[in-house]
């Protein structure tokens, strides 16, 4: 194993590992069941590390913005966290699902209570209490999102939006199944709004890993003030890597070795705590919704570096 020991080595290893992968025959296909999503080309790759101080690299597409869909959840996430603290696990849990990221079938075992807030019945509960803070959860993480990354052009995709709205009865069910269970505090209409305009946000791998790298700093925001306690900070850690891609986060512990979170509009992104943080963008996904080009690159990445959490 070659053991990266400068940060100057990073940009000619984002170059060999999109080398690599301008060689990988399956890559898998974009997410058609969000319209939106559906035309992206799976040949699409961008790959960026950013350092602890702002610094970052980048290969291929990684200036190109794409839809963070479920990356989203990770911001979302600790924003809420920050604000209310232990008080939010009393609403949602820890725990890995085993299910589908949809999937109905555990919340009526669990009495509304989300497995964890990586599902989108999590992330829905998650949304939700934001909202109920802020007045407006998609506005503040947007505007959290313009300022950790410096890129005040970040938007909210509305034709995504509009897609996932026009398909999101499944989302829909999540939200009124809970709130049968009074785990939704606001009307899941304005919910729902709300979460599918957090979920269309466009972002690059440059934005992404930039917008990251509080995890990595053991939470403390890129101006230097604290979003996080430490552990926090470790806590959205932990759930990342044993929740962040769906059900095959084993999978991606045993290959990656890194907190992660992916989307199904191709993106991950991955925290090295205490060194740099990862985006990576492919819109093929495999059939857990993970980017098969972006898990493959983290692998590489983290055998070439040795930089891994293990």
């Amino acid at each position: 194993m070659a053991t990266m020991t400068s940060s100057h080595t990073f940009q000619p290893l984002l170059h060999r590992i999109a080398d690599e992968i301008a060689s990988m025959p399956g890559r898998g296909r974009p997410a058609d069941y969000i319209p939106a999503l559906a035309a992206c080309d799976p040949h699409r790759f961008g790959m960026a590390v950013a350092e602890l101080d702002g610094t970052v690299y980048g290969v291929g597409d990684w200036r190109q913005p794409f839809s963070t869909q479920s990356i989203s959840k990770v911001f979302t996430l600790a924003l809420d966290l920050a604000r209310e603290g232990d008080t939010l696990w009393e609403h949602v849990g820890r725990e890995p699902s085993g299910n589908p990221f949809n999937s109905l079938v555990q919340l009526e075992y669990e009495n509304g209570i989300p497995r964890n807030p990586f599902i989108n019945a999590g992330a829905l509960v998650v949304t939700d209490r934001l909202h109920t803070r802020s007045g407006d959860a998609a506005g503040t993480l947007l505007e959290f999102l313009r300022a950790e990354s410096d890129n005040a052009e970040l938007a909210i995709d509305k034709g995504v939006a509009a897609s996932e709205s026009a398909h999101g009865d499944r989302n829909a069910a999540l939200g009124h199944f809970m709130a049968s269970y009074g785990n939704i505090g606001n009307p899941v209409p304005v919910l729902l709004d709300q979460y599918f305009r957090q979920c269309s946000i466009e972002a690059s791998c440059a934005d992404l890993a930039l917008a990251t790298g509080f995890l990595a700093r053991h939470g403390v925001r890129a101006d230097g003030t604290r979003l996080l306690t430490q552990r926090q900070a470790k806590q959205i850690n932990a759930i990342m890597l044993t929740c962040g891609t769906y059900d095959a986060a084993g999978d991606f512990a045993y290959r990656v070795g890194l907190p992660g979170k992916s989307g199904v509009g191709g993106g991950i992104i991955a925290v090295v705590p205490g060194r740099c943080t990862l985006c990576v963008w492919g819109p093929g996904l495999d059939e857990r919704g993970n980017s098969v080009t972006g898990v493959t690159a983290l692998d590489r990445f983290t055998t070439l570096t040795g930089l891994s959490v293990f």
